[in-house]
């Protein structure tokens, strides 16, 4: 029987398997009778213009697994079994009115989970996916993966994975007991440990075993809209506490509450570190008031600024706190293993629940994991996403601070993998989330991380959105902002500050000079540290930037055409620039060659000179 298939050549699917895709469609749509005679491969080679080899490979796999048969000087043959047992379906119209609002009544629980913004399927062909936890391919460690997975499926593995169990891999438990753990300071036993299907099943597990309707539950706010849901569905009551530039703050209003949930290592989703001081804070509280903590570890300390921080349940003497992780999705492509941390009481619980929900995760997965880790793939893996996500975070944040420093900042934090972005108050940020998604840019609107689903329709002036280094090269980085920057701009229009509608003029030359030789600037990089530029009298100058002063330059400034021009020597990609000026108050003002402001800053005069304010 002649049929026609069609190959695609940009396709992530060898030939022959795209081969065998197609005839395997046809078999079970119909496409291809069953009895019926297939096409020779050397009538089909040729017709695909593939070699003969390919196309016998697919027809042998397709006979092993009971597709086609062969018959001895005949050829080969759709397998008429194939079908046996399928019932078939017919297409109908979409779900009628009337039998969806049936539907929507006798549906007990509406509403979770639902988001009001999602990324596009095909984020990858976008050019500057700026979004959290999704990955780019380069970052996936394929060939380590494949071989723990060979390891995991050999003979006596392949037997001790098929074992009803509902235990876990005993493998898996002591590599997460002396390999991972230990990272964060954490010591636990065998017993102390339950693998789950990624940090949301976690969630889960945890709130239907700790909340029901006369609980009352501490969450940042913004915090984890899948830790909202599975709240939701205990009919716990939700106490939604808010944070500052240290995480979780711990006052009077968590008295009340049975549970705190906290990310304390970058807060999900601003990236807040929380300090030690904070940390200990909690625990004290939690031991006064007898409270249980969930830390959310999932991210871990990615600290480039910073010392990280030992977990929260490292500090407990009281099994109070529950520690949950996953490791990384970057490890495997849909790969979905955490782990929860807590006294062997509720780890029993836990697996009980767990065998009513979904059994146990895939073993196979697990102990793919566990060869991972003992192999040294794992740390070494670490290490290397470790020195990826630091280049590229740095890259942010430096194309933030040298694109948008005056219209945008962020709230201060020492590293992780995004960067939680206030958007310009003229602007909309699902405007802005749309015309960018427009131009190839993908931010993310941060509102579904709200308990009050209307807080930004309240709070208009505190409108944000984030951006995250997961997904995209560091090559990128600086365009996509660059390119973001010039949208804000255009969709800004008219309310965007300019030298037209600043109150003051720009100064001259002279006036330049008499206002900024030998004067100190003080302001802020887009990311919140402290920020001071010296301004030598003649012609250098000295930079030094971070809450620690950790960061320094040199450059050189001088005056041209009535502008102040400045070039260092690696900030701001060593670039010259050239700023109109405007002094007034003590605070100096720069507007770009068209006119627009990009930045301001404090003048600190040293005594010898005398400011002249314009």
């Amino acid at each position: 029987m002649q049929f026609l298939i069609s190959l695609d050549p940009e396709s992530n699917l060898s030939l022959q398997h795209q081969i065998r895709q197609k005839l395997v469609e046809a078999i079970l749509s119909g496409a291809l009778p069953t009895g019926e005679r297939l096409i020779s491969s050397r009538k089909l080679c040729q017709q695909l213009k593939v070699s003969r080899n390919t196309v016998v490979l697919a027809f042998s796999q397709l006979v092993d697994e009971g597709y086609l048969l062969s018959r001895e000087r005949s050829g080969l043959f759709v397998n008429s079994q194939i079908l046996e047992g399928r019932i078939g379906y017919s297409v109908k119209p979409s779900e009628p009115k009337a039998e969806r609002q049936r539907w929507l009544q006798k549906i007990k629980i509406s509403g979770l989970g639902r988001q009001q913004h999602n990324f596009p399927d095909d984020w990858q062909n976008h050019p500057y996916p700026f979004i959290d936890g999704y990955f780019d391919a380069p970052l996936y460690p394929v060939s380590q993966w494949q071989e723990a997975s060979r390891l995991a499926f050999g003979a006596l593995q392949t037997r001790q994975i098929a074992a009803e169990s509902t235990a876990d891999d005993p493998m898996l438990i002591d590599q997460i007991r002396t390999k991972i753990l230990p990272r964060r300071g954490i010591s636990a036993n065998r017993d102390e440990i339950l693998i789950t299907s990624g940090s949301h099943h976690a969630l889960y597990l945890l709130a239907n075993l700790l909340t029901n309707k006369r609980s009352r539950v501490a969450m940042e706010d913004p915090g984890s809209p899948a830790l909202r849901s599975s709240l939701a569905l205990t009919r716990s009551i939700l106490q939604p506490q808010p944070i500052d530039e240290h995480g979780l703050i711990v006052d009077e209003r968590l008295n009340d509450c049975d549970l705190v949930f906290v990310t304390p290592s970058h807060q999900l989703p601003t990236a807040v570190t929380m300090p030690m001081a904070r940390r200990k804070q909690l625990i004290a509280q939690a031991r006064r008031l007898d409270q249980l903590i969930i830390e959310d570890d999932s991210e871990c300390e990615r600290n480039y600024l910073a010392a990280p921080q030992p977990a929260i349940r490292s500090l407990d003497t009281e099994n109070r706190v529950i520690y949950l992780s996953s490791l990384p999705k970057a490890l495997a492509p849909g790969l979905g293993l955490g782990f929860i941390v807590a006294a062997p009481s509720l780890i029993r619980g836990a697996r009980r629940l767990r065998r009513l929900m979904v059994g146990n995760p895939p073993k196979s997965n697990q102990r793919t994991a566990a060869f991972f880790i003992s192999l040294g793939h794992y740390d070494a893996f670490m290490s290397r996403i470790n020195k990826i996500f630091s280049q590229r975070w740095n890259a942010l944040r430096d194309a933030l601070n040298h694109y948008l420093p005056d219209s945008i900042k962020t709230i201060p934090n020492q590293g992780g993998t995004a960067f939680w972005v206030s958007c310009p108050p003229q602007l909309s940020v699902q405007d802005l989330v749309s015309e960018a998604a427009k131009s190839g840019i993908l931010i993310e609107p941060v509102a579904d991380y709200y308990a009050d689903p209307e807080y930004f329709q309240k709070h208009a002036d505190e409108q944000c959105f984030r951006m995250g280094v997961t997904s995209l090269d560091e090559t990128k980085i600086r365009q996509g902002v660059k390119k973001l920057a010039e949208l804000i701009r255009e969709l800004s229009g008219k309310q965007w500050i300019t030298l037209e509608n600043h109150p003051h003029k720009p100064l001259s030359g002279k006036q330049i000079h008499q206002q900024l030789a030998g004067a100190t600037l003080l302001t802020k990089t887009v990311y919140g540290a402290p920020c001071t530029i010296e301004l030598k009298a003649n012609g250098s100058m000295l930079g030094c930037a971070g809450h620690a002063g950790e960061e320094h330059d040199a450059g050189r400034w001088w005056i041209e055409d009535n502008r102040w021009f400045r070039q260092w020597d690696d900030w701001a990609y060593g670039e010259k620039l050239g700023f109109y000026v405007t002094v007034h108050a003590g605070q100096i003002s720069w507007f770009n060659q068209n006119g627009r402001i990009i930045d301001t800053a404090v003048i600190k005069q040293n005594d010898s000179l005398k400011p002249q304010l314009v």
